[in-house]
């Protein structure tokens, strides 16, 4: 079978491959990605925050909201950081006021990370646009859409996690 005119391996490009072939959702979700970490990196900047101070905090909220302690280890485990790393990371939040550490429970020489209300405020700031647009690009979707919408970005989060997990080489 005669491959037919301009096709890459015709010119001695790359062959097609999964990415050059993939649906276009997958594209969308990578566009998405790219998007998101452009506003990160635009909020964050202009509040003098990097994207590791952002996931941090993101990650005490997420992990808090669920009732969990949110330890030293958990962040340095949750942002693959070392412990000189997430010790400088947790000083730098905790100086500028969005982290506190605190001893509390049984155990008070386990040291717990708690957001503060500057924490909050400050999110509440620097995400009220996203979140804004966010809100009115929905509007445009029926309960019944957004449902699917919903069930669709789940799968493709454990998807997400599956991969990273096989690329780490972790079971």
């Amino acid at each position: 079978m005669a491959e037919k005119p301009g096709t890459p391996q015709q010119h001695g490009g790359p062959a097609p491959s999964a990415l050059g072939t993939q649906h276009p959702l997958v594209r969308l979700l990578q566009e998405f990605t790219l998007e998101a970490n452009r506003y990160v990196d635009a909020a964050g900047g202009r509040n003098d925050m990097h994207r590791t101070d952002l996931n941090a905090l993101a990650a005490v909220m997420r992990h808090s909201a669920s009732g969990d302690v949110v330890t030293p280890g958990t962040l340095r485990k949750e942002l693959n950081l070392s412990s000189p790393a997430t010790t400088a990371l947790i000083d730098r939040l905790c100086g500028s006021g969005h982290l506190v550490r605190v001893r509390e429970g049984q155990d008070r020489r386990q040291v717990q990370l708690r957001m503060t209300e500057k924490a909050y405020r400050d999110g509440s700031a620097m995400f009220l646009p996203l979140a804004r647009h966010m809100g009115s690009a929905m509007a445009g979707f029926t309960a019944q859409e957004l449902e699917t919408a919903a069930r669709f970005m789940v799968a493709m989060v454990a998807a997400t996690v599956e991969a990273s997990h096989e690329v780490a080489g972790k079971p």
